[in-house]
């Protein structure tokens, strides 16, 4: 099963990798993806090993041809290549030139994609909720506390970092144990936060956790703030009371699941639905939302 993108991805995939386990159950499940997310994808108990792989890039694969490989990375055919090279028994894809399969729909949710890539595919049945994670078993620094995550892939998807201090400040007089998180290229933005929300420097464990670290600090958090990042998927995957902001990407495609835990934030509608998830602007979408906004949707969480 090929699927070297990124965190997010990986997790919209797991309900679809568990029916590809449901249609093989005698097999041994390779999944391909990227080195870094290694610790999590041995996470999915679908999954017997993992193949690091590198986007549209050729498999380091040296064992025989598979019985099946499934692209689960896009709507092809640039993908569908990499999985073909290995020369399996059976190849499923979605259609496009040279390769029958499922017609690929653009407005479909990307966890329901997949479901009826596989569903369709293979004739099984595949479950979108079945999103969950398995809890790493690394020591945890810290339970119950409240995350806000103010980091993403790229600007457009960035709610300013003053909004986000905004509300780590309001969590924590309201009694919250505050931790910012983020990866180690977003330390000085997770810093940034965390003093304008006047919290001291052991709040900030952006750079300071491996990712089943961080997995297992979201896995025990009372609560998640952040955008349409990796992490939100996180706290669908561990079932977390979560607020999502959403800007340039409708919730209809990326959200989480219709859960009570789980509340979003969107404005995609009064700026034509849909604005570019690479941006390098902020998503005039994503900066309709407010500060209050954000503290009454967490206030509302059961």
């Amino acid at each position: 099963m090929l699927r070297p993108l990124g965190l997010g991805d990986l997790l919209t995939a797991v309900p679809a990798i568990r029916a590809v386990r449901a249609a093989v159950p005698g097999h041994r499940l390779v999944l391909a993806t990227t080195e870094a997310l290694r610790p999590l994808a041995g996470l999915i108990d679908a999954v017997d090993e993992v193949l690091p792989a590198r986007e549209l890039e050729p498999l380091d694969w040296t064992g025989p041809p598979p019985v099946l490989a499934v692209d689960l990375h896009g709507k092809g055919p640039a993908s569908h290549v990499v999985v073909a090279a290995l020369h399996p028994e059976r190849l499923l894809t979605f259609d496009s030139p040279g390769y029958p399969g499922p017609t690929w729909y653009p407005d479909e949710h990307e966890v329901r994609r997949w479901c009826r890539l596989v569903a369709e595919g293979l004739g099984v049945a595949a479950d979108p909720d079945a999103l969950d994670l398995a809890v790493p078993r690394v020591p945890r620094a810290v339970r119950d506390v409240a995350v806000v995550h103010p980091g993403a892939a790229y600007p457009s998807r960035r709610w300013p970092a003053d909004r986000f201090a905004a509300v780590a400040r309001h969590l924590a007089a309201a009694g919250h144990d505050v931790r910012i998180t983020g990866g180690p290229d977003e330390v000085e933005l997770a810093r940034a936060v965390a003093e304008a929300a006047g919290l001291g420097p052991d709040a900030v464990l952006a750079g300071r956790t491996t990712s089943l670290e961080l997995a297992a600090v979201v896995a025990a958090a009372r609560v998640v703030v952040c955008g349409d990042t990796g992490v939100a998927h996180l706290a669908t995957a561990y079932r977390r009371p979560s607020v999502v902001l959403f800007g340039p990407v409708s919730p209809a495609l990326w959200g989480p699941p219709d859960r009570s835990q789980h509340v979003v934030l969107w404005h995609g509608g009064v700026h034509g639905g849909s604005g570019d998830p690479w941006g390098s602007e902020l998503d005039p979408a994503l900066a309709e939302i407010t500060v209050d906004e954000v503290v009454n949707a967490v206030q509302s969480l059961p």
